[in-house]
């Protein structure tokens, strides 16, 4: 959570400014570019600001030369943003490239409004050179206004013009009449005509503002159309930020913001039992923010007003639903207050759905919130993955600037409930949700592993990851779990992964660490108890501290790990926890009784958990590896040694030989063999599957469960 700065609790919030975006072109970098590359390279600027456009949201063209493949002849071909794509971070293939002239014949087949839908159909019989890329249902917008290059962006300055109730005003006085207005339209083949009309009738435009959507301005060539995108989107910040100044936001503070610390321990209290409440149908990671631009919100007197009106930018609403849950703060601890509040929710989305649906639209989605806003404590994001409930945060942040933006110079202005419906439930929109490819097998889980520095627990991560889960590594080890932490973020993405150092024998750094996963992610479904030591000794020699330091970390830390996961399982409906024994567990060893005996006693704390867990949904099972000596910080030790000096052989490559023989399938164990057990007991594929062992041993007869 963003901790917001100290002010004085009789302060009301200063209306914070609009960010003036920079020129960041580079004349040094952009020389000798071709024309493809000139038109990446300004997407890419324009796309990396998010004070210009939101991940995922605008799209730039070029009309460039190209050469038919199949006459040879010279033609003009359309390169524009593709279906989906993100301009700050896509590549050359992320563009549809369409032939200009075939598009522009397309209007001879426009029977009207009410059949705009079928266009997009005829899209993909325009497309140039075999490109698979989908083009966007904007493509129209681009292609008949008669410029090189088109900017098509939704910045919050101009988004707060489009929804306001004097943004047109506001657009002439900025402007001088520079910049066309034109109300209202979903994006599509009507607009993209209006739009060619707009600017053949005043030929002297720059841009037009687009109500309720955003900026769209040309230039005649790349560098020229990226610096009036950055010098208009700059004009209507400065405005704006001229009028809020002598302005509180959103009518002054009328609930005063809990302290950071109260915030987040708030927060930490109602994911879990939030997410149960929501997570119908299939699981739900969530993303908490108590940032400056929400506390001034939830905090206002207008807030009510202005929540309820919901986002008016279709790239907003289409990522938060339209309008937010919003929760009374005093009663966040009263669970049916909190079902009564998200059941209310559902009906009403349910409403909605039913009041503006018609024959053959696509059946109601989800009908649980994606945004909720607590006054005075900050908002949630709630979505089937970490990426999607980030961002749904950040598009309600941009949100809450247009608002705040609108209501300076007039009134908020939300689109009218049948609009938004047409467009969230557009057959286009639809189209695009299909073509993304189905969730990953544990997308919307959450996992702690302990022990996430060595190599089971570097592994297992890396499993849980690839399935699309979410990760907490928790480790002694400071540095190395960051090392592994950064290794695993390169791999599988910034929002996926995060590590606490902790000590699993340490009860409050336990709470701690959990509280931390819970503030990051909303709450735990999978628990793999991994951290561990090793020890050898005979028995004359295992002196007190030997005993209880395996005792500490092997059982009392198995103990303290499960003990609170259970809690957060239990809310969110069950949950998987791995413990990860060892084949000593149940074979006897030589010179290891403080070992394995403590092995033993976590092994057996599994049985009596599965009990226990089992009228909660929790599941609760055991991995039972033998001599995992890859990457293993563990065999890197002392325990390397001493087990080599049991068996009465060398302690080098001699060892692994020992071990791979002695298994039945002459086979070795590496750390991946484990995590794929893991990955098992994690999954759905096990939902029938506690209080069991598997052993991951290569075979040894002495370790047989049965």
């Amino acid at each position: 959570m963003n901790d917001m700065s100290e002010r004085p609790a009789s302060e009301n919030f200063a209306a914070l400014p609009f960010a003036i975006p920079a020129d960041r072109w580079d004349d040094a970098v952009a020389s000798g570019m071709s024309p493809e590359d000139l038109l990446l390279y300004r997407s890419n600027l324009l796309g990396a600001d998010l004070t210009i456009t939101n991940f995922g949201g605008g799209n730039t063209s070029g009309k460039l030369p190209g050469v038919d493949p199949l006459s040879g002849a010279d033609v003009t071909v359309l390169w524009v943003k593709g279906s989906g794509g993100d301009i700050g971070s896509m590549k050359r293939d992320g563009f549809a490239t369409l032939y200009l002239d075939r598009l522009l014949g397309l209007e001879a087949l426009y029977r009207g409004r009410e059949h705009e839908d079928e266009m997009v159909g005829y899209l993909p019989h325009c497309t140039f050179a075999l490109n698979p890329r989908a083009a966007s249902i904007d493509t129209p917008l681009h292609a008949y206004l008669p410029f090189a290059h088109v900017d098509h962006v939704h910045p919050d300055a101009l988004i707060a013009l489009a929804a306001s109730s004097n943004g047109e005003a506001a657009t002439r006085e900025i402007w001088g009449g520079r910049i066309g207005w034109l109300p209202w339209k979903r994006p599509g083949f009507a607009l993209g005509l209006q739009l060619r009309d707009l600017v053949q009738a005043s030929p002297d435009l720059e841009g037009v503002v687009l109500a309720g959507h955003g900026l769209i301005c040309w230039g005649d060539d790349a560098r020229a159309c990226y610096q009036r995108t950055v010098r208009l989107i700059s004009d209507a910040a400065s405005h704006l930020n001229k009028s809020m100044k002598t302005q509180v936001a959103f009518g002054g503070r009328v609930v005063e913001p809990r302290e950071p610390d109260a915030r987040r321990a708030a927060m930490i209290a109602l994911m879990p039992r939030l997410r149960g409440l929501v997570s119908t149908g299939s699981a739900k990671v969530m993303h908490v923010s108590d940032d400056p631009e929400t506390m001034e919100f939830v905090c206002a007197r207008d807030f009510g007003r202005l929540a309820a009106l919901g986002t008016s930018c279709p790239d907003h609403f289409l990522r938060t639903k339209i309008a937010p849950l919003v929760l009374d703060p005093a009663r966040l601890d009263d669970h049916e207050y909190l079902a009564g509040a998200v059941e209310q929710y559902r009906a009403d989305y349910a409403a909605y759905y039913a009041r503006c649906a018609v024959p053959g639209d696509p059946p109601m989605r989800d009908a649980n919130p994606v945004i909720v806003l607590i006054p005075g404590i900050g908002r949630i994001a709630i979505a089937g993955d970490r990426t999607t409930a980030r961002l749904a945060s950040e598009f309600y942040g941009n949100a809450i600037n247009v608002m705040r933006g609108a209501e300076a110079i007039g009134r908020y202005v939300g689109l009218p409930e049948q609009e938004a419906y047409g467009i969230e439930y557009w057959a286009l929109e639809e189209a695009k949700l299909r073509r993304m490819p189905p969730p990953r097998p544990l997308a919307g889980r959450i996992g702690v592993i302990t022990g996430g520095a060595g190599g089971i627990g570097a592994a297992t991560a890396a499993r849980l990851l690839a399935d699309g889960a979410c990760v907490m590594l928790l480790d002694r080890d400071a540095e190395a779990v960051k090392a592994v932490h950064a290794d695993l973020q390169q791999r599988y993405g910034r929002d996926l992964v995060r590590y606490a150092a902790c000590d699993v024998t340490d009860e409050a750094q336990v709470e701690g660490a959990f509280d931390a996963c819970v503030a990051t992610f909303g709450g735990l479904d999978i628990l793999v108890a991994n951290a561990g030591i090793a020890s050898s000794a005979a028995i004359e020699e295992t002196s007190i501290e030997l005993w209880q330091r395996n005792y500490d970390v092997l059982a009392r830390g198995y103990f303290l790990s499960a003990r609170a996961a259970f809690g957060l399982m239990r809310e969110s409906g069950g949950g998987s926890i791995v413990f990860i024994g060892s084949k000593n567990g149940i074979a006897a060893a030589t010179n290891a009784s403080a070992y394995a005996s403590a092995k033993a006693a976590a092994l057996h704390l599994a049985r009596c958990l599965a009990l226990e867990g089992a009228p909660l949904g929790i599941r609760v099972n055991t991995v039972n590896p033998d001599a995992v000596i890859q990457g293993s910080r563990i065999w890197d030790g002392e325990w390397r040694q001493e087990r080599a000096g049991a068996h009465g052989i060398d302690a080098g490559e001699a060892l692994e030989i020992h071990y791979r023989n002695r298994s039945l399938l002459k086979r070795d164990v590496l750390p991946a063999d484990v995590a794929e057990a893991v990955a098992f007991f994690a999954s759905e594929a096990s939902s029938k599957s506690t209080g069991n062992m598997i052993n991951v041993d290569a075979g040894n007869a002495q370790a047989f469960t049965r």
